[in-house]
């Protein structure tokens, strides 16, 4: 492959850091100043949750299937964009309702194509190393979009966020179209490798059945119901603490972003040159550890400053599973040719942790505490961390 097209890819990912989330933790603000309850706000996030589940299998099955990947990211950008600048133009419930349903299944389309061109380009050999840079490229565009959309959110107001999101879909784009189509290997981006005698297809049924990708898949399935909502909640309870908040709201979802994008990058870089000297599970293990900690800090102190320990830990854990987690399900599906079936399968649990846990994290705080809403989600970081300790994998934790 090229250094054009692997750069391009790099490009890639730092501008569709702001495109696939749509307006993130802004999006909480964003209803929160129009005067939405916190679970009212959680319920919308979930529909669009919800929605890009229902969406995770097709999606991995077609950039297994599709030698159009280029064009599905394209689409993605596009679908995203336009329903996202729907919610500016009204914040009706039905239309956040179609905004989110919208987004979320344009955003399942992206994550396991932009795996299958980057293992198409690279191969298995070259996968990990990619990942790393195009995590670390991520983490930076996530970085630089919210120092600006902050920035423009104090200065212009959260219309500015919109725009900025458009800005960044339109370069993802330019990025995008920079890939050579013809470098990408579709049967490489599928789990074969050149020169290797290939296993048998699986079907879908057998892979939900496969021991290693179903522990995963509920380890993290927890790790996220517990991890999705933190974030959001942390910007909501100074959005909702009004004229007391010595920071503007817009500023301070800004800052909880930048904080851990930027220890995400060296993280990111850092493991992708030693998790096949180390192994996968023992990475995904320290991850797993970090987010009860996070839990506790955000619980027990309200003060924005705690804000810092608190995603400084969200930095390290994200950037560590950003290259294992998607390096073990390559390793583990090497050669059957759903690569990126798997990785959807590991994205649909996932998804339904995250999609889940907007809604009930917003129910116990509106009925208890912020407080009280973090100190449950610590216990279910606490119990995946559990489920993988005792019966985490043995097969592929490294690379063959």
């Amino acid at each position: 492959m090229s250094q054009r097209s692997l750069f391009a890819l790099c490009l890639m990912s730092f501008f569709l850091a702001d495109v696939r989330d749509g307006l993130g933790p802004f999006l909480g603000i964003f209803l929160t100043e129009r005067h939405w309850r916190p679970d009212e706000i959680g319920l919308v996030m979930t529909c669009g949750g919800i929605a890009g589940l229902l969406a995770t299998l097709p999606a991995g099955i077609a950039a297994d299937a599709t030698r159009h990947k280029k064009m599905i990211v394209l689409l993605g950008c596009l679908v995203i964009t336009v329903a996202t600048l729907l919610l500016w133009y009204s914040n009706q419930t039905w239309t956040a309702m179609v905004s989110q349903i919208v987004a979320g299944i344009a955003a399942a389309f992206i994550g396991p194509t932009v795996a299958g061109i980057t293992l198409g380009l690279t191969g298995q050999r070259g996968f990990n190393h990619q990942m790393g840079r195009n995590e670390a490229f991520n983490h930076g565009g996530n970085t630089i979009a919210a120092l600006l959309a902050g920035f423009s959110a104090w200065y212009w107001g959260m219309g500015a966020v919109f725009i900025l999101m458009t800005v960044m879909a339109v370069f993802a784009a330019f990025a995008t179209l920079a890939i050579r189509g013809d470098e990408i290997d579709n049967d490489v981006a599928r789990g074969y490798e050149q020169h290797e005698e290939r296993q048998p297809a699986l079907s879908l049924s057998m892979l939900m059945r496969k021991p290693a990708l179903m522990t995963a898949g509920v380890t993290l399935l927890l790790f996220h119901l517990a991890n999705a909502a933190l974030l959001p909640m942390l910007s909501m309870r100074v959005a909702s603490a009004g004229g007391q908040a010595a920071v503007s709201p817009g500023l301070y979802a800004a800052a909880t972003v930048v904080i851990s994008q930027l220890v995400m990058i060296p993280v990111a870089l850092w493991v992708s040159k030693r998790v096949e000297t180390h192994g996968y599970r023992l990475f995904i293990m320290v991850a797993l550890m970090i987010l009860p900690l996070r839990a506790v800090i955000a619980a027990g102190f309200a003060g924005p400053i705690f804000v810092i320990p608190v995603q400084v830990l969200d930095g390290i854990a994200a950037g560590i599973l950003g290259v294992a987690v998607p390096g073990y399900i390559v390793s583990l599906m090497r050669g059957t040719g759903h690569v990126n079936a798997g990785q959807s399968v590991i994205m649909l649990m996932q998804g339904v942790g995250a999609a889940l846990s907007p809604a009930m994290t917003g129910m116990i705080a509106a009925r208890y505490s912020y407080s009280t809403a973090f100190a449950v989600l610590g216990a279910i970081a606490l119990a995946a961390l559990i489920i993988w300790w005792r019966t985490g994998s043995s097969p592929a934790t490294r690379l063959a």
